[in-house]
């Protein structure tokens, strides 16, 4: 058995999702052994709290081992697949957990922890760390508002409120900050092709 384990050990990723999807215990385990590390990374970047981040990684490797079928290798690596669905249900617990606005200066936490953390090698597709660099160049007060919007779904008058800002200035940055997202992630890129 010990000659079997050794070459598993360096199976490509698909070939360890194969084997989870399968049901295989071992491949399993090595399964969650290659990705551990890096799951609990993204989920502890995003929640900041160590029990609900191991939460968050079981979750993953239950969706993973639940939805394994569907895997699509076109659309990005194993790690990106599964580092995507523990950011997913991280953010999800996060909400959960939140029933009134964070502190402002909890919030800076937060959008370092998008754009400057493990979840920026662990998160590797290219739409995710465009869409993590144009937040990260937004000034830092848009920023703020576009994520209490984006990420825990409060209005502009929550926002308002939780930042001491008139209603006005609230909408004014969520609404500047979503058009200099879109202007830059819609900006053509060089090698694109216009057609």
């Amino acid at each position: 058995m010990s000659g079997f384990r050794s070459p598993v050990g360096r199976l490509p990723d698909e070939a360890l999702l194969s084997g989870l999807a399968t049901g295989d215990p071992d491949l399993a385990v090595i399964f969650v052994r290659r990705f551990q590390h890096r799951v609990f990374g993204v989920a502890m970047a995003v929640t900041g709290d160590e029990q609900l981040a191991e939460d968050v990684a079981q979750l993953t490797f239950e969706r993973a081992w639940r939805h394994a079928q569907i895997y699509d290798s076109r659309r990005g690596s194993v790690a990106t697949w599964l580092t995507s669905i523990a950011h997913n249900l991280a953010v999800d617990a996060v909400r959960a957990r939140r029933t009134e606005p964070m502190a402002p200066e909890d919030l800076d936490a937060l959008i370092g922890a998008v754009t400057e953390t493990p979840e920026q090698w662990a998160l590797a597709d290219e739409t995710s760390s465009q869409l993590r660099a144009a937040v990260g160049r937004l000034p830092r007060e848009q920023a703020r508002a576009l994520v209490m919007a984006g990420v825990y779904g409060m209005t502009a008058q929550q926002i308002a409120d939780a930042e001491r800002i008139p209603l006005g200035t609230a909408k004014t940055r969520i609404r500047a900050a979503m058009t200099k997202l879109r202007t830059t992630l819609a900006a053509p890129k060089r090698g694109d092709h216009v057609q």
